[in-house]
């Protein structure tokens, strides 16, 4: 035996790197904190704070990419610039951050949680007062950052520290897809697409066939589809006529109103590949159910068509030119086409929102009308671009792109409309 451990000592001496490589290697939390480092460190951050009580931060996980982090007790996790993870964790859940790499702190009483949050935060910084990043939103522009309760962030103000927004490094830790989310959801995008075109067609076929047909009648075809296609039967909105000046329309069960000649249509859908970490598609068509579609229709549809490509054109153009542009000018852009025709009022909600697993992501919005969105779109995200207009008793129109920033350029990632769909032709 002692021969064999003398043999062994040898081997590992001579091949020490070869001994090092058969260590475990670091997991995907250890990852990514090697990266939030690297971050903070272009950030000028001494750290990221996460705070979490009974799940009251749904964006950790994906961010520290750790889902076993549940528990009835408020816990802290803190990622310095510099040096090890501190997890601060309650007496009775001792366990409850083992996924994640670190140093513990264990609080039973109240008073313990700001003495181990100091000592956390300050033995990895020189700062005399540390600036560190947490879910926190100042005047809550940002809806989607502010996780953090305002009483949380003022006992670690106390603490001496200032307290800086993450609203970036959200967006660039959580928004940011990877290669095979991308080709999640062109497939998802892809086949909404063919589903609204057969949805059309579907309508066409009812109508022609004297078949009665209501908003929930649609609702049900498209739902089976994309049953049928592998995807989420998340239910959509198909709103006609005056039901289509309200944005956020769905019809009551078994209250849709009847499709028949001369209706305009809209469909607003939102669903996902059935697999892990998928994000949504999201998209919004209209079509007008006859041969010809009536020319107020039309001169709205050029309108919102117009704002819509301008808001494109804008952000292709800051990629393309390397100059930065926030959602919220983006907004800007599409908003000046509509009140310049006249309808300002009639918009009545943000251009577009960030696209993540929920549909609605937290990363840029393309809003500075319902919040002040002052991210910069950044490599790596989507969002989707949807101006409409409502005019209340008559009917409203919407056109929904999504747009993916792939390197220097906003490529969309389904074919889209371009005029309204003459369901009857």
């Amino acid at each position: 035996m002692k021969f064999i451990a003398v043999i062994l000592v040898h081997i590992c001496l001579a091949g020490a790197s070869l001994c090092q490589s058969l260590g475990p290697a670091p997991g995907p939390s250890a990852l990514r904190v090697s990266e939030i480092q690297s971050a903070l460190k272009q950030q000028g951050l001494d750290g990221w704070l996460f705070y979490d009580f009974r799940g009251s931060d749904i964006l950790i996980p994906r961010i520290l990419n750790s889902s076993r982090m549940s528990g009835s007790r408020r816990w802290y996790y803190y990622v310095p610039a510099n040096g090890a993870p501190v997890k601060v964790v309650h007496a009775i859940e001792p366990g409850q951050l083992d996924s994640l790499p670190g140093k513990k702190l264990i609080y039973r009483e109240w008073q313990l949680i700001q003495s181990n949050l100091k000592t956390a935060i300050f033995s990895s910084t020189t700062s005399k007062k540390p600036r560190i990043a947490m879910q926190y939103s100042p005047n809550n522009d940002i809806p989607y950052i502010a996780r953090v309760d305002a009483g949380t962030v003022e006992m670690v103000r106390s603490l001496g520290v200032t307290v800086e927004t993450s609203a970036d490094l959200v967006q660039q830790f959580e928004a940011v897809w990877t290669p095979e989310q991308l080709a999640m959801h062109t497939e998802a995008a892809t086949k909404m697409q063919k589903v609204i075109i057969e949805t059309f067609a579907e309508i066409k076929r009812r109508i022609n066939e004297n078949v009665p047909t209501t908003e929930n009648d649609v609702q049900a075809f498209m739902m089976k589809r994309y049953g049928e296609e592998g995807m989420n039967q998340s239910p959509m909105i198909v709103a006609v006529n005056a039901n289509a000046a309200s944005p956020h329309y769905f019809p009551g069960q078994g209250q849709g109103a009847p499709i028949k000649r001369g209706d305009l249509v809209l469909i607003d859908t939102v669903t996902k590949v059935k697999k892990e970490r998928a994000p949504a598609a999201d998209l919004t068509w209209v079509g007008y159910v006859g041969e010809t579609v009536p020319e107020e229709y039309v001169k709205i549809w050029n309108i919102v068509f117009e704002a819509q490509q301008s808001a494109l054109r804008a952000v292709r153009d800051a990629f393309k030119g390397g100059k930065p542009i926030t959602g919220a000018q983006v907004d800007d852009v599409s908003r000046g086409v509509i009140r310049k025709a006249g309808y300002a009022d009639q918009f009545l909600h943000r251009t577009g929102h960030s696209i993540g697993e929920e549909g609605h992501g937290n990363g840029a919005n393309i809003d500075n009308l319902e919040t002040r969105d002052s991210r910069r779109l950044i490599p790596g995200t989507a969002f989707s671009i949807e101006p409409g207009i409502y005019l209340e008793g008559k009917f409203g129109i919407r056109s929904e792109i999504d747009v993916y920033i792939d390197g220097t350029n906003a490529i969309i990632t389904a074919p889209h409309q371009i005029e309204v769909i003459a369901i009857m032709k």
